[in-house]
């Protein structure tokens, strides 16, 4: 109980758990539609468009951080939550990785619901997706596991405390010496972090079944 009266980690921990629970959301509902468009709409040009879409993969986060925080300030959301989050609402790997998954459901069954009176946004929704529950469980993991162990972004983004994530709370009790004025006290740092990871470890064991029941239930054997 010591390290929750050094730092406010009880706010750090719902920083990150807010930022990338949000950021996770919107992320779902800006790359299920353009994944689906990719997969299964022929267009003028969605060749090109997807090649460029894969090209921003190529592009290290760190050389768009920059750009990324002037439009930031001059939004006026530094030190915000919308700073926080804005940046990765959109994910090119997300994009490729249900792109690939739409891409294995069998034609005649998109067929089958286009007979049925099925529009676009229904084949998402009642076909596509729980076709592909395990690629977008999967992807949900790794992105909340990346947006909340972000370091780097908050540490540019953020001056006030009230809004800083757990890895700058992690990095403030090592500045600290982990609340010691004797040297680094190694066991109140360890206990930080086992309190860090705990959210990640708990919402990969309540998700493990349902990235086994998304590949037993899609429908496709």
């Amino acid at each position: 109980m010591e390290i929750w009266k050094m730092a406010p980690l009880g706010r750090y921990l719902f920083n990150s758990l807010f930022t990338a629970s949000i950021t996770i959301m919107v992320q779902l509902l800006l790359i299920i539609p353009a994944a689906y468009a990719f997969a299964r709409l022929r267009f003028k040009g969605s060749g090109f468009l997807f090649l460029l879409v894969l090209a921003t993969m190529m592009i290290p986060d760190q050389v768009t951080f920059i750009p990324n925080f002037l439009t930031i300030k001059q939004l006026g959301w530094v030190d915000t939550y919308m700073g926080l989050i804005a940046p990765f609402t959109v994910k090119a790997f997300g994009i490729f990785m249900l792109r690939q998954a739409f891409m294995q459901v069998p034609k005649e069954l998109e067929e089958a619901a286009i007979l049925d009176g099925c529009g676009h946004t229904r084949i998402m929704r009642h076909l596509m997706m729980p076709l592909s529950g395990a690629a977008v469980v999967t992807y949900i993991l790794l992105s909340f596991i990346w947006n909340y162990n972000e370091l780097f972004w908050p540490l540019i983004v953020t001056n006030n405390e009230n809004l800083r994530t757990v890895q700058l709370g992690l990095s403030r009790f090592m500045e600290e010496g982990g609340g010691g004025s004797g040297g680094t006290q190694w066991n109140l740092v360890m206990a930080a972090a086992t309190v860090i990871i705990a959210p990640l470890v708990v919402l990969f064991i309540s998700m493990q079944k349902f990235i086994v029941k998304g590949v037993a239930t899609t429908g496709l054997k």
